[in-house]
């Protein structure tokens, strides 16, 4: 007598292997983006470099010596990978949001370095500030879109962007320093904490590329 085949879950140690769902039967199957996996890691690795940026960029803030520029290009280089990572990261929300908020940090970035060697020590660069600004409050924007960071997040990157928005006009910025780099501090710390602890919610973030 022919016996009927029934898949068994194998077990090795605490884990199952399952079969894969198929798309018989009009079924949807479920599957996972190759990014996927690796979307939490990639969180995590823009705070690394979001971290990064933090120390550099506030070393070379207060230094004018070659150590200072040499930290402001850390600085630089460290912020644009994060802005890569991030592009990336919310692509799966809004490509072109996503796509604009990048050219305007690596426009940031690039004005940046001019500024390591004409600044005055101990004040910020009131031009690059302005575009790091519009980035934050595109991020925020993008934050409060996703399902897979929380929204609190997203409003302190708008408060972030607010505050280096304050940079257009350069003589009240300096009238504030150093309190109004308080948003920017509060905001982008809070992004690169959580992206550096927790990262990015790896199943709310595939369901989103997976609707795309």
């Amino acid at each position: 007598m022919a016996r009927e085949a029934r898949a068994v879950p194998v077990e090795v140690g605490a884990f199952k292997h399952r079969p894969v769902e198929s798309n018989q039967g009009g079924e949807k199957s479920v599957t996972t983006p190759a990014g996927s996996a690796s979307a939490r890691f990639k969180a995590r690795l823009a705070g690394v470099f979001y971290s990064i940026t933090f120390l550099a960029g506030g070393f070379a803030l207060f230094d004018r010596s070659g150590l200072g520029i040499a930290a402001g290009v850390i600085a630089g280089l460290s912020y644009v990978a994060v802005t890569l990572i991030l592009y990336v990261i919310f692509k799966p929300v809004s490509r072109s949001l996503s796509l604009l908020a990048a050219l305007v940090s690596l426009v940031g970035c690039g004005i940046e370095p001019v500024s390591l060697v004409v600044k005055l020590p101990g004040q910020p660069n009131d031009l690059s500030l302005v575009f790091f600004g519009l980035y934050c409050l595109l991020i925020g924007y993008l934050i409060f879109r996703s399902t897979f960071l929380p929204r609190v997040v997203g409003g302190l990157m708008v408060f972030a962007g607010l505050g280096w928005l304050i940079f257009l006009s350069p003589s009240l910025a300096r009238d504030l320093f150093p309190y109004v780099l308080a948003p920017g501090i509060i905001g982008e710390g809070s992004l690169t904490l959580w992206l550096l602890l927790f990262g990015v919610d790896a199943q709310k973030w595939t369901e989103l590329a997976n609707a795309r």
